[in-house]
């Protein structure tokens, strides 16, 4: 990061964007003290200061919320507001103190749940504002917010984007980052751009649209993102027939995908995408109806079978189930491969699992100095190339792609609609889950929409647009008849 400049006004939401490595978490680290800068002032109220810790920074009024939440699951909620900052009397902790103080804070940001409610219980998004009301405790004057949707639902992203306005009403100053730029545009009085740790440039009022804020982030035109060129598909690869899965036992589910297709899955959060790719998957076995590959039935009863059958999953969640980040990246790619590239006495094939990982990167612009290098170090567009890499070396017939593009830059989603298509031009079957329009209407060659565990509707790509995808998966039927 080199010459970063940055001004915030009071109950002002300044949004910070950029790609992957352009210095936006660098920068906010620096802010909330923890680490400090090499050169240059930070002025609150026209005062310099100087932070050596992020209690410095609390003190001035400035608390970072990580994407990754700072919350201890076993502690109940006062205890996690004011842990280490705990309100004593005669020296012993006072309890009715925390409690009655919390329940101020949790009023504030609108969570009706009491202070003695455990941590750990609670659904990510409710855990996201108890982070704001440990914020709100220290009188936080600036909070600065890393994706903090990036595992919110719908509607617990709503919650907050309320609760952003109240805040900044009440002259609390924000700044938000996030790559989801419809939530910038939504929230941002203003937007400041990062490219390769330096201002790239700055939108205001109507100057905040996408095109402008994606051409600011990679310094080109990039409004064709979406586009792709469409081709004649093959036979049927892949077919469900009259499937249940556990979340959804009462409802069956048949579709096919064919050879070359790109079918998306679309549905509001709860409709049954994740676990319908789990169960294709073998994570959660079928508990009824029949799989056909190649025309042959197929069983599902767990992610090997799933594997030996040419049928692989890029998982929601690459840190949790999709890496191990404390791995490299050859060891990473080559994880799925440890059988087949076995040599005598169940030794591993050490060459060939570097040529495949070289391979790997080649074929995916992976940006890694070596393939010994431990993914945790890794961007996360270069993480989840890492996830579909050690699928591909294992040349699968279909590829389950769970939120591919969730928590990337753009340049990175750019490289990954670019992969979808070509492996799709290949003769590669890809069943995808994404929570957003643009990927699905730009994207797929049909639509399967969920409502509730079921299937609602078929949209091909003729009959696609925002309304009649958001009527089925709402559960509204609509005219699927092919246009005039």
């Amino acid at each position: 990061m080199d010459q970063v400049s940055l001004s915030l006004g009071q109950g002002e939401v300044l949004a910070v964007i950029g790609e992957n490595g352009a210095g936006k978490s660098t920068l906010m680290k620096i802010l909330a003290g923890v680490q400090t800068a090499d050169s240059g002032d930070i002025r609150m109220d026209g005062r310099n200061c100087h932070f050596e810790s992020t209690r410095e920074a609390m003190d001035h009024g400035i608390v970072l919320i990580h994407q990754e939440l700072n919350l201890c699951d076993n502690l109940n909620i006062g205890q996690n507001i004011f842990l280490g900052r705990e309100p004593r009397t005669a020296g012993i902790i006072n309890r009715r103190e925390i409690n009655r103080r919390s329940s101020e804070y949790l009023k504030m940001v609108g969570l009706d749940v009491a202070p003695t409610t455990v941590v750990g219980s609670l659904t990510i998004g409710k855990q996201q504002m108890v982070e704001i009301a440990k914020a709100l405790s220290v009188n936080a004057r600036v909070l600065i917010m890393d994706e903090p949707t990036s595992s919110l639902s719908s509607k617990e992203s709503d919650a907050l984007f309320r609760l952003i306005g109240q805040l900044r009403d009440q002259g609390v100053s924000i700044i938000y980052i996030s790559h989801r730029l419809s939530e910038v545009k939504r929230l941002a009085d203003r937007v400041v751009v990062l490219r390769d740790g330096q201002n790239a440039g700055e939108l205001q009022g109507e100057q905040i649209q996408h095109d402008a804020m994606v051409q600011c982030m990679v310094g080109r035109d990039v409004s064709q993102f979406y586009s792709r060129q469409r081709h004649p598909t093959g036979d049927v690869v892949f077919k469900a027939d009259k499937i249940r899965t556990f979340e959804w036992p009462q409802h069956e589910l048949s579709f096919e995908i064919r050879a070359g297709e790109i079918v998306g899955l679309a549905g509001l959060v709860g409709a049954g995408r994740t676990e319908l790719l789990q169960s294709l998957f073998g994570i959660t076995p079928l508990i009824a109806g029949e799989c056909w590959l190649e025309g042959k039935r197929v069983l599902l009863n767990s992610p090997s079978e799933a594997i030996d059958h040419g049928i692989c999953l890029v998982p929601e969640d690459r840190k949790q189930h999709g890496l191990i980040v404390d791995f490299s990246v050859v060891n990473n790619i080559g994880l799925p491969n440890l059988k087949p590239n076995q040599r005598g006495f169940g030794f591993s094939n050490f060459a060939k699992q570097r040529h495949s990982s070289i391979e790997m990167c080649d074929l995916l612009d992976i940006k890694t100095p070596t393939i010994r290098q431990l993914v945790k170090f890794l961007s996360g567009g270069n993480q989840q190339k890492v996830v579909i890499g050690k699928w591909l070396a294992q040349d699968p017939k279909i590829l389950l792609l769970d939120e591919p593009t969730r928590g990337i830059d753009i340049g990175a989603k750019e490289q990954i609609y670019k992969l979808m298509e070509q492996l799709a031009s290949e003769s590669m079957a890809i069943l995808f889950a994404s929570s957003e329009m643009e990927e699905i209407l730009g994207l797929a060659d049909r639509v399967i929409v969920l409502h509730e565990g079921h299937v609602s509707g078929v949209l091909d790509h003729q009959q696609l647009s925002e309304q009649a995808v958001m009527q089925l998966a709402t559960g509204k039927a609509v005219d699927t008849k092919p246009k005039a």
